[in-house]
């Protein structure tokens, strides 16, 4: 399996935004071309923290 990189500020924002505009996990998924698991995650963490930032 390959490493794979961090999503960017703008990439989470996005998964966000799309959320908002109620999507569901799947379709921004595909759209985003992004795991459902990172989708999920991206979105539970801006629920519970307000941010997508990754913390330090």
């Amino acid at each position: 399996m390959g490493h794979s990189q961090e999503l960017s500020e703008f990439k989470r924002g996005t998964v966000i935004g799309y959320h908002l505009c109620n999507k569901s996990i799947h379709k921004i998924s595909l759209v985003l071309n992004i795991p459902r698991s990172n989708v999920s995650a991206i979105i539970s963490k801006w629920k519970q923290l307000g941010m997508t930032a990754t913390q330090p």
